[in-house]
């Protein structure tokens, strides 16, 4: 029966790490989407969230069951409440990547990205998509001074999205209202999926030494250069 349970155990930590792979390639697939206004891949990655959801619906039905059937105490309680909140991070990030593609499908067939910011959003795709990998790495390897990295890595995403809202308030900015609005849109998913990402690598980190990650290391403030002003004409002008 011992046995048993420790391999629900590790199908449940299996399963955090298959939906940590999905949601970090439908952020790519997705960015790929919005930048290239292409709506057979929107309409991929909409649908694939799915799947993403019914992971966690059943990963969250078997730690219940868990629960219910083995009182766990200790360290096996730790890794079951954790995970069933990595669980719920992993989801909500699926959600933004099916904003993100949802976007692009509204706006098709034009784009819902000028070209003079497509180097800043493929940039925060892309860190997303890096961000969700090393939580999946995170998860597997239960490396703490990994997961305690991705705080500060995330420190990246917050600086493009400054650079972002810098062009959004330019004086020279000329894309219009509605554009405007579908720019911070975006920019408010990519740091919220990096959000989670970083969320899912603290619960490693709880997981494994049970204290909070901002207790073991300290609450120091990076310095983060100002994001630079947009030129006329915009970057790719």
């Amino acid at each position: 029966m011992r046995d048993a349970y420790h391999e629900e155990l590790d199908s449940i930590g299996d399963s955090l790490v298959e939906m940590a792979r999905l949601v970090g390639s439908a952020i790519g697939r997705a960015t790929t989407a919005i930048l290239d206004a292409d709506l057979k891949l929107a309409e991929n990655v909409i649908e694939a969230d799915q799947k993403i959801d019914e992971l966690h619906h059943d990963l969250e039905a078997r730690a219940i069951a868990l629960l219910a059937r083995q009182q766990p105490v200790a360290t096996d309680l730790r890794i079951v409440v954790t995970s069933l909140r990595m669980s719920a991070d992993l989801e909500r990030s699926g959600d933004l990547a099916q904003h993100v593609a949802k976007l692009a499908r509204l706006r098709f067939p034009g784009t819902a990205v000028p070209r003079d910011l497509h180097a800043t959003i493929l940039e925060m795709g892309q860190l997303a998509q890096r961000l969700m990998a090393k939580a999946a790495e995170c998860i597997i390897t239960k490396d703490v001074d990994l997961a305690l990295q991705l705080e500060q890595d995330d420190d990246e995403m917050d600086l493009l999205h400054r650079t972002l809202f810098q062009h959004l308030i330019d004086d020279r900015w000329k894309h219009g209202i509605e554009t405007a609005v579908d720019v911070t849109l975006l920019g408010r998913y990519y740091e919220r999926f990096a959000d989670h990402a970083v969320a899912v690598a603290k619960r490693v980190v709880f997981l494994v030494t049970g204290e909070h990650a901002d207790e073991l290391q300290p609450d120091i403030q990076p310095e983060i250069a100002p994001a630079p002003t947009a030129t006329a004409g915009g970057e790719g002008a």
